[in-house]
């Protein structure tokens, strides 16, 4: 194959003009922060919470998730933002048992 001088510019060219483009956008992705995505058992552990509980927050939308290949995950920052009312929830949870012991003793 034999390719004249003008044709192999424009495509050196368009390679370098899209290579400048993917630079652009992995920095901008570095700028985001955090890198590493969190499955559902990391997200359990860290929130100190039920695989049950952690579906009920992806289906009311309290929690956002990607889901690739049938393995659900999430952002870090998302996982961050929903510290405090995990916490919340847990302190409800905790008074309820506590005020059923008191009424079952």
């Amino acid at each position: 194959m034999v390719i004249d001088k003008a044709t192999f510019e424009r495509m050196l060219s368009g390679f370098e003009i899209f290579a400048e483009k993917v630079e652009r956008l992995c920095r901008e992705q570095e700028d985001l922060g955090e890198k590493e995505w969190l499955d559902s058992d990391d997200v359990c552990r860290l929130l100190c919470i039920s695989p049950r509980t952690l579906q009920t927050m992806r289906e009311n939308g309290m929690l956002a998730y990607t889901k690739i290949s049938h393995k659900v995950y999430y952002r870090p920052e998302d996982v961050k933002a929903v510290f405090p009312v995990a916490e919340m929830k847990r302190c409800i949870t905790a008074d309820k048992e506590r005020k059923c012991n008191v009424i079952n003793k």
